[in-house]
């Protein structure tokens, strides 16, 4: 299995857009073969340290994970986050 996460910062113009962005991971649970589990959110701490958005999620296999990167469901929500995010962080690893 593959553990995927990845931390998001928004920029300061589609801050208030994080709750539907939230919405948008969520959306796609359940939708996707081998996408096994999916758990998104928003920080509460607001800390120095803090990205403002997280997405985790678990694949059955390396190859599912894979397919994720192009799935038409994955695409337009990959899309906006390339559109909204000032930067962001991964890390996949077996599990």
């Amino acid at each position: 299995m593959i553990r995927h996460i990845v931390l998001f910062k928004i920029k300061d113009e589609y801050k208030d857009e994080i709750p539907q962005l939230v919405k948008n991971f969520h959306g796609m649970k359940g939708r996707i073969e081998g996408l096994l589990e999916l758990e998104a959110g928003a920080d509460i701490l607001h800390s120095e340290r803090s990205y403002d958005l997280a997405l985790v999620t678990l694949f059955d296999c390396r190859a599912s994970f894979d397919a994720y990167q192009t799935h038409p469901i994955h695409l337009p929500v990959k899309k906006r986050m390339h559109e909204v995010r000032s930067g962001s962080v991964a890390c996949d690893f077996e599990v």
